[in-house]
C-alpha cells in the first residue's frame, strides 16, 4: 500500500483504499492549504479533491488515489515554492 505521510505525522494507505477517507481529505485539504499560502498551489489540486469526494460513497479505492495524489502535489508545490522564493526567476532573454 502506498502511504503518504504529512509533517504532522498523519497518515494513510493510498492505493488500496484502506484508511479513512474523512481524515485523508482533512490532511490534502490542509496541505493544498499550505501550498496556497505560498503560491505553490498546483493547478489540479482542487480538481482532484472535487472528484475524489463524489467518488468516495461509490468507489473508496479510486477516491483515495485522487486524495493521494493531491496531497502530494500540494507537498510539492509547497517544496517548490519555498525552494524557489526570493529567487529570480527571469529567463536571461528578458533580462
Amino acid at each position: 500500500a502506498l502511504v503518504l505521510t504529512l509533517a504532522g505525522g498523519q497518515a494513510f494507505a493510498g492505493s488500496h483504499g484502506g484508511g479513512d477517507f474523512d481524515a485523508a481529505y482533512k490532511a490534502a485539504e490542509d496541505a493544498r492549504k499550505k501550498a496556497k499560502s505560498v503560491g505553490g498551489e498546483w493547478r489540479d489540486i482542487g480538481k482532484f479533491l472535487k472528484k475524489a469526494k463524489k467518488l468516495a460513497k461509490e468507489d473508496k479505492a479510486k477516491a483515495m488515489k485522487l486524495v493521494a495524489k493531491a496531497q502530494f502535489q500540494a507537498e510539492m508545490g509547497y517544496k517548490q515554492a519555498m525552494e524557489q522564493a526570493g529567487k529570480d526567476l527571469t529567463p536571461p532573454y528578458l533580462k
